[in-house]
């Protein structure tokens, strides 16, 4: 599973709002919602939070292996 915990706190320490995402990336509430649900987002949009965000995927995202 991916998971989006890291996003949250590079945010946080940038200063960058969610309402600054939409402004600045063309994130829409939808995809916010979607990130704090953990559910699938596409590529294209990880690559504008990297850029927005000035970070590394590992920054924002992180896999955690499902328990079986």
């Amino acid at each position: 599973m991916i998971v989006f915990n890291r996003l949250w706190e590079t945010m946080k320490e940038k200063g960058i709002s969610t309402y600054t995402l939409r402004e600045k990336c063309g994130i829409d509430s939808k995809t916010v919602r979607r990130l704090r649900s953990n559910e699938n987002i596409e590529t294209k949009t990880l690559s504008r939070l990297c850029t927005v965000l000035e970070c590394r995927l590992e920054d924002i995202a992180e896999f955690i292996p499902d328990e079986e």
